[in-house]
This record gives structure tokens, C-alpha cells and sequence, in this order.
């Protein structure tokens, strides 16, 4: 696991500098370019499109922004910050405008030119409540954007930000052609490595490598990309085992250790920020949601929920979306106490017997022995739980994390937070939210998140149990990278852009 630097975006000097990004460096051999990438992921759904406001899984993380499309910035496998279509930016002393220049000589697929008017029309999708937009928390700070020129875009923010250029590596914010935005989203037409062929909504993507791309031999080394949606667990292990694919995402705990045995396939076991979370509050009254969510972490017994839900790949959650891939991850946070009784007596004291969980069918298949595991635990201190559909008491999330503590923190805590279901809000957390955003001390801001952290524990929303390994396994037939990123599965979901054939 390598945790995420950001120093150079922390210090007052450098924010006033250029923050340029270069290469997609490999470092286990010399890539071999050819053949065909044959990968089997889930989350796939028949009304997907390449309307990126609407991707919410590993499968069009993977074929959008990992293949078909490019951002303005990109996390790359060390967790470092990297220009994508933004070939470099500079900030105010204050972190509050940011000014990117874009890359030039840059083509979408049908064969228009990269400019600025792309990024501005592109981001107007996704700004305002009326967007819609996931992305719609992250640029809620950005007063304006304007164009300078062809090739330079300024942002203007309401405060300062000292993390705004990671947040535009968010895989909803690919860039889409200006003018032909409702057709790029329908066929699919970005500016990536690989040109869609033919692509069939909850099923797969057939995509060819581009001729003449502007990254040139540095990545996106196999001629031809098939992308297979499967929902199935057992399937996707077997299609692998049985040659059918090289690269299976998602791997089961349950089925890793049959992966490590058998020849000619290798597991990749990755720790990240990916984590499990319960959102506790819902249709409760204040009181009692507060107590029922103390009685919840009270009776969740951390090690053997890792033990159990995961085989042993991760390791206990603090109650915080900070992983431990996040360089201001407070490690001394002294670990959730497992307190049956405690979590009885808090029960009795707001006579609350039943939980409900609001989690998909899809969820449901996918997490089967996370959700025993958290039923079978909770009846342990006469609390019993039911999934249900619906609006519910809780609600159940896998997550991969997110790269900055502002970014992870705003997602579920803050007011409009994508994952803030619950409606939680805190003015004490508010408000550290915003001083450390602002704050461009490095040590200062590692204070701030440690207290952010420190709070967050003691009377959040949020139930963390765990933060979970990303599994995934890959062919002998498949070469990688010996740094692997593990922001998001499959290399940060750009395993198409960055491995290459054995």
C-alpha cells in the first residue's frame, strides 16, 4: 500500500508554481504492444450510457474513464497527481483560482479538436443542483470557469481549495466534445486510448486502440479492448479459471484463496481506502437516532467482521471515511470499543427493536456475507434487521474511497453529500471542513483532519466496520506495472490504459 502524496500542492510556495504532471511511467519491463485485453467485471446495467452523471460502477468506470475517455487530471497508480488533458496548472496564493492549460494536438474520436469550449461545456453539466450530478458536491465551491484562450481554462472558486485539481480527476468528469455533447453520450466519443466498436448497455464494450493518440506508446498497449459485464461472483471467477478472459475484477474473499492455487493465474491483493459502510439514522428522531447509532457500532465486533465478511483481506474500520491510504489518516484513533451490553442498554433506553437496511437487489446478491454478518451481529444485542428496498433506517454502501480526506469526509457528511443519506449534519464538522480545505500548511492540516477524524468517530452518521482489500486477479498471459494503483479496482479502473500482453 502506498499512501498519497500531495506535498507539493501543500505548501504555500508551490501553490503559487506550476503543478505540472508527466508520464504514465512503467517499470516492469518493456511493455509489448498487440493483442487482445479480455476482462470480466460487474456492475454493468442495461440503461447505462456514456452519460458519465450516471456511473456509479467498476464496469463504466472502466470503459469511460479508463478507456473510451480522458479527465482533466488522473491519480496515478503511486497516488500521485498526473495531467491527463490538463497538461499543467498554477493557483493563487490563496488556492482560490486555479489555471490549467490544456494539451494541444489533442483529437475527440470524430475527429474534433481538444479545446477549452469542451471543458466548459462538460462542466456545465455538472454544476448546480438542477445537474443532477454526483460530481455536483465537488464543484459546488467553483463561482466560475471561463476560457483563456484555446488551450487555458481558469476556475475561480468561492474559497480556497488546496486539493481542487484532484477533484477533476473524478470519474464522472470526463470531458465530452463541445457541440456534439448528447451524441458523445449516446455513442460514445471522447479522446481516449480506445475508440468504442461496439458496445451493448449491461453487457459488454468491444473497443479498438486509437492510431495516433497524443500519449503515444507510453500507454493503452493492447490493439483491442473487450470489456464483459457479469454480476455473477462465481461466473466471473470461472471465466477466468476456464481461460476465458484474463482479468477478473471483484474477486470474492471466499474465492481467493482458490485463485492463489491454481496455475496460471495470480492474485493481486491490494490495500486502498475500498470499505464497507452503514449509515445509520434515517427515519429516526434525533434521540433515537443517536442512540441507536452508538448501539450499532457498540455491538459490531470489528475482527470478526473482518474475519468472517472478508477472510482476513483488510482491516478494522474507525467509524471515519479516511482510509489508510490517506496520508492524514489518523492511525491513533483509539479503536471503536466492542460493548454488547452497552449496546442493549441503548437499545432498551429508546425502545428500538428493528433496523432496517435499504440495499439493491444487486447489493444484496453481491454482499450476501457482509449483510449475514451484520444481521448475526446485531441479533447478538436483540436488534433485528431486514433489507428492505425502500426508504430505511440504514443504509448499506461499498465504496472505494476517496483520494483527499476533504473529498471522502464531503461525500458522506457534508449537506447535498452524494452519500450523505441519512441527512446527517454537524456544524463542527462544517466548519473544519472548510478551515482545512483552506488550509495549505501541511502539518496544520494533518491537525485538522486528525480533530475532523476524532469527531467524526464519536457522533457520526457513519458505521465503519472495515476497509477491504481490493481483489482482483490477471492471467500469466498479462503483464502490469509493479506499482498497481488501488484508489479504485483494476488499477484505478485504468488497467486497459496501463497493462500490457506477457
Amino acid at each position: 500500500m502506498s499512501r498519497i502524496s500531495r506535498r507539493s500542492l501543500l505548501t504555500t510556495g508551490a501553490a503559487a508554481g506550476v503543478l505540472a504532471a508527466s508520464g504514465l511511467g512503467v517499470s516492469a519491463g518493456t511493455p509489448k504492444a498487440g493483442g487482445t485485453l479480455r476482462a470480466i467485471v460487474p456492475g454493468g446495467k442495461d440503461s447505462d450510457t456514456w452519460d458519465a452523471r450516471t456511473h456509479d460502477s467498476l464496469f463504466m468506470m472502466a470503459a469511460s474513464h479508463g478507456a473510451v475517455f480522458d479527465c482533466l487530471t488522473e491519480i496515478g497508480a503511486d497516488g500521485g497527481l498526473r495531467g491527463e488533458l490538463a497538461e499543467s496548472w498554477t493557483a493563487s496564493a490563496d488556492a482560490r483560482v486555479w489555471t490549467f492549460d490544456l494539451r494541444k494536438g489533442v483529437q475527440f474520436h470524430n475527429g474534433k479538436a481538444f479545446e477549452a469550449e469542451d471543458v466548459l461545456e462538460t462542466f456545465a453539466l455538472h454544476i448546480g443542483y438542477q445537474s443532477g450530478s454526483p460530481a455536483e458536491p465537488l464543484l459546488r465551491d467553483v463561482a466560475g470557469i471561463k476560457a483563456i484562450g484555446a488551450h487555458q481554462v481558469q476556475f475561480t472558486l468561492i474559497s480556497p481549495n488546496a486539493d481542487f485539481p484532484y477533484l477533476l480527476s473524478d470519474y464522472h468528469l470526463v470531458i465530452f466534445p463541445a457541440g456534439y455533447i448528447e451524441l458523445a453520450m449516446q455513442n460514445g466519443i471522447g479522446t481516449g486510448l480506445y475508440k468504442v466498436a461496439d458496445f451493448k448497455p449491461g453487457k459488454r464494450l468491444c473497443a479498438h486502440r486509437v492510431k495516433n493518440h497524443y500519449k503515444g506508446a507510453r500507454a493503452g498497449f493492447f490493439d483491442e479492448l473487450l470489456l464483459i459485464n457479469e454480476t455473477n461472483p462465481s461466473a466471473r471467477l470461472n471465466a477466468l479459471l476456464e481461460g476465458d478472459v484474463n482479468v477478473s475484477g471483484q474477486i470474492c474473499p471466499v474465492h481467493a484463496s482458490q485463485i492463489s492455487t491454481h496455475r496460471g493465474v495470480s492474485l493481486q491483493n491490494l490495500q486502498g481506502n475500498q470499505h464497507y459502510s452503514f449509515a445509520v439514522g434515517g427515519n429516526l428522531d434525533g434521540h433515537q437516532a443517536e442512540a441507536v447509532r452508538r448501539a450499532v457500532k457498540c455491538a459490531m465486533d470489528r475482527p470478526e467482521f473482518v474475519r468472517r465478511s472478508l477472510m482476513g483481506y483488510g482491516q478494522i474500520g474507525m467509524d471515519t471515511p479516511i482510509g489508510p491510504a490517506n496520508p492524514y489518516f489518523a492511525s491513533s484513533l483509539t479503536k471503536p470499543e466492542y460493548d454488547p451490553e452497552l449496546a442493549k442498554s441503548l437499545l432498551r433506553e429508546v425502545g428500538v427493536k428493528h433496523l432496517s437496511i435499504g440495499v439493491s437487489a444487486q447489493s444484496k446478491r453481491e454482499f450476501s456475507a457482509t449483510l449475514e454478518n451484520f444481521t448475526h451481529q446485531m441479533a447478538q444485542v436483540g436488534l433485528r434487521v431486514d433489507t428492505v428496498d425502500r426508504q430505511a433506517t440504514a443504509s448499506l454502501h461499498f465504496v472505494a474511497g476517496r483520494v483527499t480526506e476533504d473529498w471522502a469526509m464531503s461525500a458522506y457528511l457534508a449537506p447535498g453529500g452524494v452519500w450523505n443519506r441519512t441527512g446527517w449534519r454537524d456544524n463542527r464538522v462544517n466548519k473544519l471542513l472548510s478551515v482545512a480545505r483552506s488550509e495549505m500548511d501541511a502539518e496544520k492540516r494533518r491537525g485538522l483532519y486528525g480533530d475532523l477524524q476524532s469527531v467524526v468517530q464519536k457522533s457520526g452518521s457513519l458505521l465503519v466496520p472495515a476497509f477491504a482489500n481490493h481483489l482482483q486477479a490477471v492471467a500469466d498471459t498479462i503483464a502490469t506495472p509493479k506499482t498497481i494503483g488501488a484508489q479504485y479496482a483494476l488499477d484505478n479502473a485504468r488497467f486497459a490504459e496501463r497493462w500490457w500482453r506477457a
